[in-house]
């Protein structure tokens, strides 16, 4: 699992969400991962892969972000 690019953090009270891209096993993969902080601490992380679709597949030009 490899993360190369973090595009952007959105943060709203003690929650916060990174959308990233990077590559697992050699796949261009984008990454969601949701945190909940708690006194300065993360208390829970839920995250989601996507296998990110070869370009000449998209529909538009529009990306994944």
């Amino acid at each position: 699992m490899v993360y190369d690019k973090t595009w952007f953090v959105l943060a709203d009270g003690d929650y916060a969400l990174a959308a990233s891209s990077g590559s697992f096993g050699g796949t261009p993969t984008t990454y969601y991962d949701l945190f909940r902080v708690e006194n300065g601490f993360i208390a829970e992380h839920w995250d989601v892969m996507e296998t990110l679709a070869a370009k000449d597949t998209w529909q538009n030009e529009n990306g994944k972000f």
